[in-house]
């Protein structure tokens, strides 16, 4: 963070009478007096760039299942984190010939047209499904990570801390209703979900140069700064080698990414090893009890995420700081899996994975993107783009190592939970020197 930034004084807390959005506002987070504009508008940007995403998402499905093609899922994650390895370098070396905003939106529009690029195809009769799949991976990652890398630009520590998560509130709704929209559009087809997909990327474009130029109006940011300058200094992988805090940021990245996707094995393990029996007893078959179960888990999951980071995270926050914060949930994971160790039951098992997804699509979702708050501008923009995306990618791919050794070994599903429960607990090491170091450079 610049000596500039680091002096600016946060605004005062807002009256309802002068301040009325603000005022509304502080229901969910602490916004002070002239911030509501800035981060409503933030919101509204990953809102549409979450949107976009989960149709994408939807888009994908039928093109990948197209052809019994179901194992591409299998392999995508090592597909994605190879792709993702070569484009944080060109990222890194964009960022490295152009200044903030002719960065965000050259990366913008290459993936707009690259929808267009696909849509033509699809609509030509090409078969779009291996590439598409990796291509959604990739672009998620990416754009998602640029976005959050603009927010930490735009504020200080101390306003990002109490302002993400306001902005975390736009990303869950753009997550539900993302999810929700196609339900409505699903005589469109695939290749009508890019182009929209395509116009709201465009439109979270416009919203970023809106932001860019109010703070610039209001004062806060210098254009020399942020806007004509590239963003010098080494390449991504050099900065992340050179500072152990960016790095323990990376293995922060891989830890959870694997948890979390061992978790999803181990949960679907426990639901396929009892389902021809619930089903029976619940006189369904076999696929409806499971996609019966599914449905509840991805309900309970949105439902319990979005009401966390509506009333929970500001405040857990706000009370215990970042330091903290980033301890409950591998906290939670610790007690969730060793309840599994005793008993790897299904009901158990569903309350653990709901805990765990919701808490990492908001508390630590939110705490982790804070992390960035305290390191200098050309780290923002390269060195995020690595660990946000091909350390995530990584992570897939070590769980992967972990459940192909398990299965070879015919391991029992006790012995994937304990393999979670001591990567859980490497996780609170690294959150622990995250922690430390984290308070040590806000001083």
């Amino acid at each position: 963070m610049t000596e500039k930034s680091s002096k600016r004084r946060d605004p005062d807390p807002a009256s309802f009478r002068k301040h009325p959005i603000e005022f509304v506002l502080r229901l969910f987070a602490d916004v002070r007096a002239g911030e509501a504009t800035t981060v409503l508008l933030l919101s509204l940007n990953v809102f549409l760039l979450l949107t976009a995403y989960y149709l994408l998402k939807v888009a994908r499905e039928p093109l990948t299942l197209e052809g019994g093609k179901a194992e591409v899922k299998t392999y995508a994650s090592a597909g994605q984190a190879v792709t993702l390895v070569f484009v944080a370098w060109a990222y890194s070396w964009l960022a490295h010939h152009v200044g903030r905003m002719k960065l965000i939106a050259i990366v913008s529009l290459f993936f707009v047209g690259n929808l267009v690029l696909f849509f033509a195809l699809g609509e030509g009769g090409v078969s779009l499904g291996v590439a598409f799949y990796l291509w959604v991976g990739v672009y998620s990652l990416t754009i998602l990570t640029q976005f959050w890398a603009f927010a930490a630009d735009i504020y200080t520590e101390a306003q990002g801390k109490r302002l993400f998560p306001i902005i975390g509130i736009g990303a869950s709704v753009g997550s539900v209703f993302g999810a929700f929209l196609p339900k409505l559009m699903v005589e469109l087809g695939p290749f009508v979900l890019m182009l929209l997909a395509a116009g709201l990327l465009g439109a979270a474009l416009v919203v970023t140069f809106v932001i860019h130029r109010r703070e610039r109006e209001l004062g806060k940011e210098d254009e020399e700064e942020h806007h004509d300058l590239p963003l010098s200094g080494a390449n991504g992988w050099k900065l992340l080698f050179a500072d152990n805090y960016l790095l323990f940021i990376g293995a922060l990245a891989l830890i959870i990414n694997c948890v979390n996707t061992n978790g999803e094995y181990i949960f679907d393990r426990t639901l396929l090893a009892t389902a021809e029996q619930k089903a029976s007893a619940s006189g369904l078959a076999v696929g409806a009890y499971i996609e019966s179960v599914k449905s509840t888990y991805f309900l309970w999951v949105n439902v319990l995420g979005s009401l966390l980071q509506l009333f929970a995270v500001s405040r857990v926050i706000k009370y215990v700081g970042i330091k903290r914060a980033l301890f409950v949930m591998p906290l939670v994971s610790v007690v969730g899996y060793s309840g599994l160790a005793l008993a790897p039951i299904l009901a158990l098992t569903l309350v653990v994975k709901v805990a765990e997804n919701s808490l990492d699509y908001s508390l630590q979702n939110t705490a982790r993107n804070a992390l960035w708050l305290v390191v200098p501008r050309e780290a923002k923009y390269k060195a995020k783009q690595i660990t946000d995306t091909v350390m995530v990618r990584l992570g897939d791919v070590f769980a992967a190592g972990v459940v192909w050794i398990g299965t070879k070994l015919a391991l029992g599903t006790r012995a994937f939970v304990m393999a979670n429960i001591v990567l859980a607990v490497a996780w609170l090491a690294v959150v622990f020197y995250l922690g430390r170091t984290h308070e040590e450079r806000k001083a």
